[in-house]
């Protein structure tokens, strides 16, 4: 089974950019992390029909690692049938600015028509990085 690039090793990554990908290497755990975002507090049987292509393994796999990480805090409640809440910890609220950014990112270059993905650059999208690039210079 694949380990987080983070358990490979004994020390963080050199980069503040690999270390903070390492905490949320894995395919589900940007859309969990979107999700709580968005709707707050949710049950995990919540969780999973938002995932619809997601199996309970790998969720509660993902949301373990994200628990261990302190992004994702869980309440289990001691009643009959069993209750567990997750939300975003002060933590996983502070990765709000990334969360958003894929949201725009996605929603302006990454079209889904008939099951298949494609990436492209808009047109303004290039003129906006390029006079942001200007100005920093």
């Amino acid at each position: 089974m694949s380990r987080p690039r983070a358990k490979l090793t004994n020390n963080f990554p050199g980069c503040p950019v690999e270390s903070t990908l390492s905490l949320l290497d894995g395919k589900w755990k940007g859309v969990i992390l979107y999700h709580l975002l968005n709707d707050g507090t949710l049950r995990f049987n919540e969780l999973r029909r938002r995932l619809s292509a997601v199996t309970q393994r790998m969720l509660t796999k993902q949301l373990r690692e994200l628990e261990d990480a302190g992004i994702v805090s869980r309440k289990v409640f001691a009643v009959v049938p069993p209750r567990v809440d997750y939300s975003l910890t002060p933590l996983g609220l502070s990765l709000e600015p990334v969360i958003l950014a894929l949201d725009a990112w996605g929603k302006a270059n990454v079209a889904c028509r008939n099951g298949v993905k494609t990436v492209s650059l808009q047109a303004n999208a290039v003129d906006d990085a390029d006079t942001d690039a200007r100005s920093a210079a």
